[in-house]
């Protein structure tokens, strides 16, 4: 039993000293920089950004800008910048400024906002939370007016299946745009998005129909396909409940903050040096 258990944590070892070198990216003058450096990088210039997601150029000057900020360290210390009173001085207010910010966050992370005030919140707002129109369609883009009149000859006496099965194999044929190869798919967009002249055109749309005449924008022509227009509807609890639970406790976070603050303050000896002159 004993020597199991002595494998084991050896085996232990291993694999932690195994996974702590997987991490490493590089070693300068032996201090290694790993992925969390990195991620902590980019999450600086980029809160939404994953390291590993990134293209492997990327990647590389990601890493580059860790090595040179090591060796500028490494050179700052040798310089004796860390004794330099300008420096002591910084890292005192440094300091001062992480003690804050962390007694913040202490008080962040304690509030709590319960589900029934969350809920509560949302049916007294609900018309905050309507969300914009959506709208599905499809186009073919030409060069000139005669060939996008031409196009909407051949599908003029269609309708239903038909007519989009048709506007497809067209779009795929003889669109210009980059959506051709996919039938001339847009995907879903709402208003605003597209060119004022498109936009136009779409809205005066039903469901199911194209462009009875070809809209002119800076791209060239268009024949417009309509797949589905969906109003603005009001967005269900669930989609919002974060939404508003953040928003919540950022309202108790504010007023908890200033009654602290007034109760410091009448607690404390503060002389303004600018009214007693």
């Amino acid at each position: 039993m004993l020597k199991f258990v002595k494998v084991s944590a050896f085996t232990c070892m291993v694999m932690a000293s195994s996974v702590i070198a997987s991490d490493v990216l590089v070693t300068v003058n032996g201090k290694n920089i790993t992925k969390e450096d990195a991620q902590a990088f980019v999450k600086a210039q980029a809160p939404q950004a994953n390291f590993m997601d990134l293209q492997p150029a990327q990647k590389k000057m990601v890493t580059d800008r860790l090595v040179e900020k090591e060796l500028f360290t490494e050179l700052a210390r040798k310089e004796g910048v860390a004794n330099k009173p300008e420096f002591k001085a910084n890292m005192a207010k440094i300091k001062e400024e992480l003690l804050v910010n962390m007694w913040m966050k202490s008080q962040m992370d304690n509030l709590l906002v319960s589900d029934s005030e969350a809920k509560d919140f949302y049916k007294k707002n609900s018309i905050k939370f309507i969300g914009k129109s959506k709208i599905s369609a499809r186009h073919i883009l030409v060069k000139t007016e005669k060939e996008a009149k031409k196009i909407i000859n051949e599908m003029k006496s269609l309708k239903g299946a038909k007519l989009k099965a048709k506007f497809i194999v067209l779009a795929k044929a003889k669109s210009t745009g980059p959506s051709g190869a996919n039938g001339g798919d847009l995907g879903t967009f709402g208003k605003g998005q597209m060119v004022p002249e498109f936009e136009k055109a779409v809205l005066a749309l039903e469901n199911g129909t194209i462009t009875k005449a070809p809209v002119q924008t800076q791209f060239g022509y268009h024949i417009i396909y309509l797949d589905k227009k969906t109003p603005a509807q009001t967005q269900s609890y669930e989609e919002v409940k974060e939404q508003i639970i953040a928003s919540l406790k950022q309202q108790q976070f504010a007023k908890k903050i200033t009654a602290v603050a007034n109760e410091l303050k009448a607690k404390a000896t503060i002389v303004d040096k600018t009214t007693s002159k």
